[in-house]
């Protein structure tokens, strides 16, 4: 309705151009330019086209039968007052929208990448309390086991052998609990050994020098062997054929892991970063990923324990 008046406007304002024209007359025109653009701009007229085309075929007819030497003129101020400058906004309205449909893309993006490293986390903290699961259970079962001894043992005076009796009860109770607690989370992802993870990788054509390689407890061990492979396989995915290089260092009970290669892509924080590093803050350790200068690096600490 409104962009029909506004062509209405438009056809009425290319009447009696010829000769001298008024200021009011201009400044009228410029209005009209102004209100047409904002009317695209910020109105979502689905069938804008169809209103301006019928506003100016009825308009053209009603001046042609009045005087049609006018048509030429009215359908010209028509074009430059109204159409061209509706345009125009329908023209920035649609890049305005584009823009906010790639905002709202990239904020889903984020989500999703948000959505995905949280199973990540997840996951590593299921399959690291699998571990724990397994290592507490058998040191409660050998308290089991030897409870029961002494509880069986003749050199005992009965209230010892009582004593004896309810700890191995206990023993088995919490063992039973703990596992009945966790055991959804038992599903295990052996890592096979650092050395055999590089060896596999050269295998495939990597060239990759290793340094500093030194046995390590169950859980430090198997975090970065973890490790190793995340960075090997980021490796061949975005610096194929390029070298890196694995350092590890013990010191002061801290055991280090540092990967270094040469970039020749985009790299971001995926779900295994953001698993690896949830399995390391867990264990006290921290993963610390940076990119930069062409180089990419990435350095894991573990405390040993």
């Amino acid at each position: 309705m409104r962009l029909g008046l506004l062509a209405v406007l438009g056809l009425v304002g290319g009447l009696n151009t010829e000769g001298g024209l008024p200021v009011w007359q201009v400044c009228g025109w410029m209005v009209l330019a102004v209100l047409a653009y904002l009317h695209g701009r910020h109105v979502d007229a689905r069938f804008g086209w169809q209103v301006l085309t019928g506003v100016t075929v009825a308009g053209t007819a009603a001046v042609a039968i009045l005087d049609f030497t006018e048509v030429s003129s009215v359908l010209l101020v028509l074009a430059i007052t109204v159409v061209l400058p509706w345009l125009a906004g329908r023209y920035r309205r649609q890049q305005a929208l584009l823009v906010l449909a790639e905002q709202e893309r990239v904020r889903q993006l984020e989500r999703e990448q948000e959505h995905v490293a949280e199973r990540a986390r997840l996951q590593e903290r299921g399959r690291l309390a699998a571990e724990l699961h397994d290592s507490l259970g058998h040191d409660l079962a050998l308290i089991a086991l030897r409870a029961g001894a002494l509880e069986l043992s003749p050199a005992l005076n009965p209230e010892d052998a009582r004593a004896a009796g309810a700890v191995r009860a206990s023993a088995v109770e919490a063992t039973d609990r703990l596992r009945q607690s966790i055991a959804v989370l038992r599903e295990r992802d052996d890592v096979p050994p650092v050395e055999v993870l590089v060896a596999n990788a050269r295998d495939a054509g990597m060239s990759v020098k290793l340094t500093g390689l030194t046995d390590l407890p169950d859980a430090p061990g198997q975090a970065l062997r973890r490790v190793a492979r995340e960075a090997l396989t980021n490796a061949a995915r975005h610096a194929q054929g390029e070298p890196v290089t694995m350092t590890m260092t013990v010191a002061e009970r801290l055991v280090t892991l540092e990967v270094r290669n040469p970039l020749t892509g985009q790299v971001g924080r995926g779900s295994g970063l953001a698993g690896l590093e949830e399995r390391l803050r867990l264990l006290g350790g921290e993963l610390e990923v940076t990119a930069e200068d062409g180089q990419f690096t990435l350095i894991a600490r573990v405390p040993l324990t």
